[in-house]
């Protein structure tokens, strides 16, 4: 019987949520900082050392992704680390210090790693079934999900300053989301216990001995995470020091960007479909860097927002092109990616930083522009497996 497209819809939509929950999940503890920084009595090195335990998180994740793909699947492994980061919550309501603060939010990075990875590969495997992009839609709903988290926070911070209530509040919703998406989330093809035995193996090899195409797309989603990460927390700064931008005019930075690559991203799977992943991600990550550059050179406000507009939709689809190359290699190296994307979020505005310590804003925002091009220049070492999407027969509702 051929599928029809209502059971894509509704299965993009069950898989979409898991990508909103993630996001709603990370924006609901990141909106009560102020109050978990004021209970602890901490200081911003503190605060600091705190998001960093999700990176950390997020990297000690990484050896155990494959085999705990190969072992649970992608749709339980998904599941239960969404479920584990819905639990997270209350416990890091009620944590009475700063050390178990920390290691929660450790455990926090690892469900997340182990969400994220478990989460694209089911994007990745609906694309393969329907024969219908998605990926770029699906990543969409991601920041949909940090909005609805802020939200939340904002109605809740309302009625009561209670991070008690809040989160379990926020857990709730969160359990009902999963509940709701867990009928529809894709199952994972049957295997003998011989064959994941042999996975499992497989999995834990391809740790140790990535291919040369997993480690190209793995530099590509560093240079591409910089980008997206720099862009975040550099631009209402680089707008105040560097053009003179009024107050009112900064947060337009991070307006623009995120704006414009939302927009793309609910757009980006038919252009997906008409000019393929590889087109997009060199053609999306060149507009990037040569936009950002040209605004650079150019100098003044208006030039910069035109700059960041650019970046927003040059880069919208990168990174779910490369997610989706780097399932087509497995879940080894689906995990090295995702790990290596996490790294270059965390360590990327850092870097940008220190250059712009020791120099100016300006040439740490054209670091920016160059790592935007250095995907470009990575994709084209890139075994791409992926061409333009032929739709799959769909018969009529």
């Amino acid at each position: 019987m051929l599928p029809t497209l209502g059971d894509f819809r509704r299965d993009q939509l069950a898989i979409a949520t898991l990508f909103f929950f993630l996001g709603f999940q990370y924006a609901t503890w990141a909106s009560r900082l102020p109050a978990l920084k004021d209970r602890f009595d901490l200081s911003g090195t503190e605060v600091g050392l705190l998001l960093m335990a999700a990176g950390v998180g997020a990297a000690v994740s990484f050896p155990l992704v494959a085999p705990l793909m190969a072992r649970l699947g992608a749709r339980r492994l998904a599941l239960f680390s969404a479920l584990g980061l819905a639990a997270v919550l209350p416990v890091l309501a009620v944590t009475s210090s700063y050390p178990l603060a920390l290691l929660v939010i450790l455990v926090d990075g690892i469900a997340v790693g182990c969400l994220n990875v478990a989460m694209n590969a089911q994007g990745a495997a609906l694309e393969a079934h329907y024969g219908r992009a998605a990926m770029a839609q699906l990543h969409a709903t991601f920041s949909g999900g940090s909005l609805g988290g802020a939200l939340l926070a904002s109605g809740v911070n309302t009625v009561t300053h209670s991070v008690t209530a809040h989160f379990a509040v926020a857990a709730g919703v969160g359990v009902l989301l999963l509940a709701g998406s867990k009928p529809r989330v894709l199952a994972d093809a049957p295997a003998s216990p011989d064959t994941a035995v042999k996975e499992e193996k497989k999995g834990l090899r391809s740790l140790s001995g990535a291919s040369r195409t997993a480690l190209v797309l793995g530099c590509a989603m560093v240079f591409g995470t910089v980008v997206e990460g720099a862009m975040n927390d550099w631009s209402a700064l680089y707008l105040t020091e560097e053009t003179g931008a009024s107050g009112r005019l900064a947060p337009l930075g991070i307006a623009v960007v995120s704006v414009m690559m939302v927009l793309a991203r609910l757009l980006g799977d038919g252009w997906r479909n008409r000019w393929g992943d590889p087109v997009m991600v060199r053609v999306g990550s060149t507009m990037a860097g040569t936009g950002l550059a040209l605004a650079l050179l150019a100098g003044g406000t208006w030039p910069a927002l035109i700059g960041f507009a650019c970046v927003g939709l040059g880069m919208a689809t990168v990174t779910p092109c490369l997610y989706v190359a780097a399932a087509a290699q497995g879940p080894g190296a689906l995990a090295l990616v995702a790990a290596m994307g996490t790294t270059g979020l965390l360590a990327g505005p850092a870097l940008i930083g220190l250059i712009a310590g020791r120099t100016d804003l300006t040439t740490g925002m054209a670091v920016v522009a160059v790592c935007a091009v250095l995907v470009a220049v990575c994709s084209r070492w890139v075994g791409w497996k992926t061409e333009p999407a032929k739709t799959v027969p769909v018969a009529a509702e």
